[in-house]
C-alpha cells in the first residue's frame, strides 16, 4: 500500500512555466491554506518527509480561489510534474478534467468521490468514522457532565461521516450521553474561520459540552483555543494537535493524509492508479493520537476500553456505520 514522493518547496503562486526535473512531484493544497495545523499540513508534512528522506524535490501551492483550481492542475502537468497530488474532494472534477488530457501523468486525489476512476489517477480515501469512533469513547469516558460536542467544518456527507462515528463511540460508552453538534458553513470559508470556530464552541459549553471534538480543518484552531480558555477538553483532527494545548486535547484523531502523499511521492510514476484506495485502522490510516502532551489524560482503563474496540472493528467483530451507507446516522440528527 505504499503511494509515495515528496516536495520541498516553493508555495509560490503559478509561476511553474521554468519546468521541472522529470518525475518531481507536485501538491496542490485544498483552501485553508498549507499550515492550517490539520488536513492541508498533514499533506505538507509527508511530502517533506519524502523529501528530506530521499533528497527530491517538489513543488506544491496553495490556491487563493477555486477558480484557481483547473489552471493549477494544468500547469503543474505541463511542466513535467508527475505525480501530481491534490488534496480535498472540491477539486476532484478538475482533476477527472485534466486527467483526460494529460494521460502521461499521474493524479492523486485525497478525499474526493468520481463515480469512474481514469486509468491515471487514483483516489484515496479514509475510514474516517472508524477513527471517529475510537475518541468518541474517549470523550464519553472523559466527559463529567454527559454532555459532548461535534463541531464540523464545512456541512458536507464527509464531515457527517466524522460526527456519526465519533457519536456511536459516545453512545457505546454511555447509551444516555448527549451529543451537540454544529457545523460552521456550507461554503468552502467554513474550514477557514476559527472566530465562528470559537463562537460554536462557547455555544456548545453553554449547553453543558465538557469535550468537543472538532473536524473543521483551520476552523478547529478555535475550537481548541476556546476550550482550553474555558477549561474544557477539546479532541484534534487529521494532524496530531495534541501539542497544542498540553493538557487541554484530550486527544486527535489522525487521519494519515501525511503517509498518503508521503506513499505516492516514492511510487512516483510507478504509482497504481485506475482505483480507489481506502485507508482504516486496519491500514493505520486513522487512529488516535497518545502522546507526552495528553498521556496524563487517557487512563489506562480507558486506552484498554479503546483498543478493545479498534481491534474489534479491524476483525469485523464490531461494525461502526458509516454515514454513507444511507445518508443518515443511527446516532445522531444532523
Amino acid at each position: 500500500m505504499t503511494l509515495m514522493k515528496t516536495l520541498a518547496g516553493s508555495a509560490a503562486a503559478l509561476a511553474l512555466t521554468a519546468g521541472a526535473a522529470l518525475a518531481d512531484p507536485a501538491l496542490i493544497y485544498d483552501l485553508g491554506g498549507k499550515f492550517d495545523k490539520s488536513f492541508n499540513e498533514a499533506a505538507f508534512n509527508g511530502a517533506t518527509r519524502w523529501a528530506e528522506e530521499t533528497g527530491g524535490e517538489f513543488r506544491d501551492i496553495e490556491l487563493q480561489s477555486e477558480a484557481q483550481r483547473e489552471q493549477a492542475l494544468r500547469r503543474f502537468a505541463e511542466a513535467g510534474f508527475n505525480p501530481i497530488i491534490t488534496t480535498g474532494f472540491a477539486i476532484a472534477g478538475q482533476v477527472e478534467t485534466v486527467a483526460k488530457d494529460y494521460p502521461d501523468v499521474k493524479f492523486v486525489n485525497v478525499d474526493g468521490f468520481l463515480p469512474e476512476v481514469p486509468e491515471n489517477v487514483l483516489m484515496i480515501n479514509f475510514q474516517e468514522h472508524q477513527g471517529s469512533y475510537l475518541v468518541g469513547m474517549l470523550a464519553a469516558m472523559a466527559s463529567e457532565t454527559g454532555t459532548v460536542g461535534f463541531v464540523g467544518g464545512m456541512d458536507i456527507p464527509l464531515i457527517r461521516h466524522f460526527g456519526c462515528g465519533y457519536a456511536q463511540g459516545a453512545q457505546a460508552v454511555n447509551p444516555d450521553i448527549e451529543i451537540i453538534a454544529n457545523m460552521t458553513g456550507t461554503t468552502p470559508t467554513a474550514w477557514n474561520d476559527p472566530v465562528k470556530g470559537s463562537e460554536l464552541t462557547k455555544a456548545q459549553i453553554s449547553q453543558g459540552a465538557d469535550v468537543i471534538y472538532a473536524a473543521a480543518g483551520g476552523t478547529g484552531v478555535g475550537v481548541l483555543q476556546t476550550a482550553a480558555d474555558e477549561e474544557i477538553y477539546s479532541i484534534g483532527v487529521d494532524s496530531n494537535q495534541n501539542y497544542l494545548h498540553p493538557g487541554s486535547v484530550l486527544t486527535s484523531m489522525l487521519k494519515r493524509v501525511d503517509v498518503a502523499v508521503y506513499d505516492a511521492m516514492m511510487a512516483g510514476e510507478d504509482l497504481e492508479t485506475g482505483k480507489y484506495m481506502t485507508l482504516g485502522l486496519a491500514e493505520n490510516g486513522v487512529g488516535y493520537a497518545v502522546d507526552e502532551n495528553n498521556e496524563a489524560l487517557i487512563t489506562d482503563e480507558m486506552r484498554a476500553a479503546v483498543e478493545e474496540a479498534r481491534d474489534a472493528i479491524i476483525d469485523g467483530s464490531l461494525n461502526v456505520v458509516s454515514y454513507y451507507e444511507n445518508d443518515s446516522c443511527p446516532a445522531i440528527d444532523f
